[in-house]
């Protein structure tokens, strides 16, 4: 660690009293901020407790550093006389770069969150120390993929693996991954593309910012208030320590900060398991997920021991700082064996139940009536909370759930019920699957029958009762519109095809008499694909006739079974009467 202009807080080396202070100081002056999904309750800065439910990271360790007491840099750029103030406030050009993209996309997409770029930047700080001091390629991914600690509930939870090791090399259990560290079950729902590369990578820090930007906003938070803003950070790791760290180094980076070279960023090496019996550090850069994982935590050699700086004792019983659960003292009055580990929530569910899930149907472009409800049960039957389910939907369909996402994750209430968010149809008609499993566990799923079916009409009618004539070889001057209705509604977007039938008994195509034109202007007497507008009107091309007079029929059919037949003339203009004609060799009378 480079040395440090000004005081510098560092966990353990001042009182909480002057922690708190400071964090106060800096929880009074925030200004607009940014927002995270789940639930959470946080009221202040230093005193908030710590929310129920998930995290984005899965609770990791974290790196503690605090930044120095003084203002950084001068909002103009870079102090003058560099040092390690300038060190400090300096982030690498392609990860300043990422959290300024993230802002601005977010800022487009959900301008109601006001999340600004430096809250990314304070949490990448915490993290990853921002991907390691920016050690990453030109397209933005980690020259090494960061691996957290294998969350095996020694100090931390315990998150057995999710994604067969896919994103963090680990098949036994989940590991915080990237420079934001989202564990892999976060990742699969909150993953981004932020880079425009086709691909969602937690190790490129264009997708991980954009991922923690869209993971901070959810829920409709705005992060200029002050509530939402904490809530947010808490959501990110449940830890009043983390959302003190990330406050003061938000507030930090809104005084100033500015461009360095990649690579050249500042190393933090205070971590919140750094007292934990048996964890690892983290995050670590790593070899490949198909490798394991480097456990020392940092790249560069180990700093010689300061024998003038006692070291910090440490307490087998302390549960860690980093929101994880720790080992745990025994339980009061119980004797003096230590018990064993008390299984998580996700490890106690035995079976997934249907919690009451009716008919799954819809028409297309409608929201589907039913929900999908599950029940998680322990082997004794009980209901068992806080427990993620997944729902997907599986098959050949456009349907989605609100949100237009295929796949969506749902916490269980304490009677064990997950349900998960309406679906909306889509265009395509037909089967499909509803699938719900349980996140973190090899346990059979569920799957739920749906359907869509098209969009249909019960009537038609043509909008003007003028009848339809034309000349051989001619063109028809009125084109013919009809109206689609369904149950007396208009039916929009309902699919209808138009034929010219040899009669009204004999629906074949007719062979000769009137026609429409292709785009080549070809004689066509079949159109198909053809739709309703959202009034339920359908107006058909322009009719031509050729050289055959008679009386024709045109068959108008919908989705739905409502059908119309339109009677079509072709024949010769009448002639002038030559008896009411005037004659004019006649003279008129005297």
């Amino acid at each position: 660690m480079a040395p440090v202009f000004g005081r510098r807080l560092r966990r353990g080396a001042v009182t909480s009293a002057v922690a708190a202070a400071a964090v106060a100081a800096l929880a009074a002056s925030q200004a607009p901020g940014v927002t995270v999904p789940r639930d959470g309750t946080a009221a202040g800065a230093a005193d908030s407790p710590t929310p129920a439910g998930d995290s984005a990271t899965g609770d990791s360790p974290y790196y503690t550093d605090l930044p120095p007491l003084h203002s950084p840099v001068p909002p103009t750029g870079a102090p003058p006389n560099g040092g390690d103030k300038e060190a400090e406030a300096g982030l690498p050009a392609t990860v300043l770069d990422a959290y300024k993209k993230a802002e601005s996309a977010l800022a487009e997409s959900k301008p109601g969150c006001n999340l600004p770029w430096q809250l990314l930047a304070a949490i990448g700080k915490v993290e990853s120390g921002q991907a390691r001091g920016g050690r990453v390629d030109a397209d933005g991914t980690t020259l090494k993929p960061i691996l957290g600690p294998p969350l095996n509930g020694i100090g931390f939870a315990k998150i057995t693996d999710t994604d067969d090791g896919a994103y963090d090399g680990d098949t036994v259990h989940d590991r915080a991954v990237g420079p934001m560290q989202f564990i892999p079950s976060t990742w699969a729902f909150a993953g981004r593309d932020g880079n425009n590369d086709g691909e969602k990578d937690p190790n490129n820090i264009y997708d991980a910012a954009l991922a923690a930007g869209h993971y901070l906003c959810a829920n409709d938070r705005d992060l200029s208030v002050d509530d939402d803003l904490h809530k947010a950070i808490l959501s990110y790791n449940r830890s009043t320590e983390y959302l003190n760290t990330v406050l003061s180094w938000l507030e930090y980076y809104r005084k100033g900060t500015h461009e360095v070279p990649d690579g050249r960023g500042v190393l933090p090496d205070d971590r919140s398991d750094e007292n934990v019996p048996g964890a690892s550090p983290t995050p670590v850069p790593s070899t490949p997920p198909s490798t394991t994982p480097k456990p020392g935590g940092s790249d560069k050699p180990d700093k010689p021991k300061d024998p003038a700086k006692p070291e910090r004792p440490k307490d087998p019983t302390t549960p860690g700082s980093g929101g994880g659960t720790g080992p745990t003292k025994p339980p009061s009055g119980g004797g003096s064996e230590t018990p064993g580990p008390t299984p998580s929530p996700t490890e106690r569910v035995a079976r997934l139940e249907n919690a009451g899930t009716g008919k799954l149907a819809a028409t297309a472009g409608d929201a589907f009536a039913g929900r999908v409800s599950v029940r998680t049960e322990a082997t004794s039957g009980a209901a068992v909370g806080k427990v993620k389910v997944k729902f997907r939907v599986v098959g050949d369909t456009d349907t989605r759930f609100e949100g237009g996402v295929r796949s969506v994750y749902v916490t269980t209430n304490a009677a064990g019920k997950a349900t998960a968010p309406a679906l909306r149809a889509g265009e395509k008609a037909g089967a499909f699957t509803v699938r719900a499993t349980v996140v973190g566990r090899k346990l059979p799923g569920l799957d739920f029958a749906a359907e869509v079916t098209a969009r249909r009409a019960d009537a038609l009618k043509r909008t003007s009762d003028k009848d339809l004539m034309c000349e051989p070889g001619k063109e028809f001057a009125d084109r013919v519109e009809v109206k689609a209705t369904y149950k007396g509604e208009a039916a929009d977007g309902v699919a209808a095809t138009a034929t010219l039938v040899k009669s009204a008994a004999d629906a074949s195509v007719n062979d000769k008499g009137p026609y429409f034109k292709d785009a080549d202007g070809k004689p066509v007497r079949a159109l198909k694909g053809l739709k309703t507008d959202g009034d339920g009107l359908l107006k058909l091309p322009r009719l031509y006739a050729d050289d055959a007079a008679g009386t024709y029929v045109l068959r108008i059919v919908t989705e739905g079974g409502a059908t119309l037949t339109v009677e079509l003339k072709v024949a010769q203009a009448a002639a002038p009467d030559a008896t009411t004609a005037p004659d004019a060799t006649t003279e008129p009378a005297a």
